[in-house]
């Protein structure tokens, strides 16, 4: 049996992927399928210490962006997509997969469209609120579709539609405190603000953030993960900022974090301060209470929808960054922290939010519809 993934150019399209290969891989050894091979398609491996670690074959397919807008850049990205295209139906027939799953995003359009031209059964997983335009297009041909949030069920044939939850990786299943403290350099007794600002940062929180750190250190330790192309310049910022603070050292900042540092802050943290994407689910799998500050001009709105989606649940405060400031951000620190009934309520919304072996379901089905075309 062979298997192909698309999707890609963020972490949070490629680490649910990752999720889904390790399941995947797991029921190939259970039931041991004979020959049974993952590829990945897109216009770039993102990780490619991961898709080794899961014997993922990665094979290059450009893509392009579908901008709405008459630019030269549109006009470079629609060369860029007609290429992958191209290069899709070469790829895709040469493997000839059992199934094809795509995570959606510009990435997975052309192995996507090369995969219905061959008619080979296509699955889909929508991680947002609103999809994307990818995912409805092939929500319309797909076999199944998986979805993370139940709103998004009116979006596509609902015959077709499984609500999953959020694939999440082995590796950040259970958050770990042992050690955490030595580990990362942090005091035991002060409480942890952890800060997510996504895989590229999110400068209208970093600034926030830098602002409110005067606040913050008599009382918190604030570990912030600003993006790495972000990472001098905050650090430049906050050193003078800090320059004359008493707690200057209760402030870490990071670039990136990887995984053990990411499970360690799970087990620790008292707080985290994110934006409205896939990061969510993995909160909530934490039962952590949290800050949302989605972004205010995505995708259909879809990070809005999605923060209130999970604020319904009692799991979260939202912040919209045209209220963002440095006092509101230490006023619902502060007001969370201070009230163990809000941070126990928080704890259980981020719980019952949370669906348990996304992954899994996710790749049952992708095994039987393949298996089935395999026949």
């Amino acid at each position: 049996m062979k298997i192909v993934l698309t999707g890609g150019g963020t972490g949070g399209h490629f680490y649910p992927l990752v999720a889904v290969a390790e399941e995947l891989n797991r029921i190939i050894d259970e039931e041991n399928l004979a020959d049974a091979t993952i590829y990945y398609l897109a216009d770039k491996p993102y990780n490619t210490q991961i898709l080794y670690e899961n014997g993922i074959t990665f094979k290059r397919v450009n893509a392009g962006k579908l901008r709405l807008t008459p630019s030269l850049r549109t006009i470079v990205d629609l060369i860029k997509a007609g290429i992958g295209i191209l290069e899709a139906i070469i790829t895709v027939f040469s493997i000839y997969p059992d199934v094809v799953f795509s995570k959606g995003g510009y990435a997975a359009f052309p192995t996507v469209l090369a995969a219905r031209l061959f008619g080979i059964p296509v699955i889909i997983h929508e991680s947002d609120s609103v999809p994307g335009r990818v995912n409805l297009w092939s929500g319309k041909f797909a076999k199944a579709v998986a979805v993370s949030y139940k709103q998004e069920i009116d979006y596509f044939p609902k015959d077709k539609v499984i609500h999953t939850g959020q694939p999440i990786r082995h590796d950040l299943h259970e958050p770990v405190d042992d050690g955490a403290h030595e580990f990362l350099n942090l005091e035991r007794e002060t409480p942890v603000i952890w800060v997510l600002g996504g895989s590229l940062g999110a400068q209208i929180i970093n600034y926030a953030i830098e602002e409110a750190l005067p606040f913050l250190l008599d009382k918190y330790q604030v570990v912030h993960q600003v993006g790495a192309a972000n990472l001098d310049e905050m650090k430049k910022l906050t050193n003078a900022t800090l320059v004359d603070n008493d707690f200057r050292y209760r402030y870490h900042v990071f670039g990136e974090l990887n995984t053990l540092s990411m499970k360690m802050l799970a087990g620790i943290s008292d707080i985290v301060i994110t934006r409205a994407g896939s990061t969510l689910f993995e909160i909530a799998h934490w039962g952590i209470p949290s800050i949302v500050i989605p972004i205010t001009n995505s995708n259909g709105n879809h990070q809005i929808k999605n923060a209130y989606n999970y604020a319904r649940e009692g799991a979260c405060v939202v912040i919209e960054e045209n209220n963002l400031s440095e006092q509101l951000l230490v006023f619902e620190v502060n007001r969370i922290y201070d009230n163990e009934q809000i941070k126990n309520e928080m704890k259980e919304g981020a719980k019952r939010f949370a669906i348990e072996d996304a992954a899994k379901n996710i790749a049952e089905e992708i095994v039987g519809i393949g298996l089935a075309h395999e026949k």
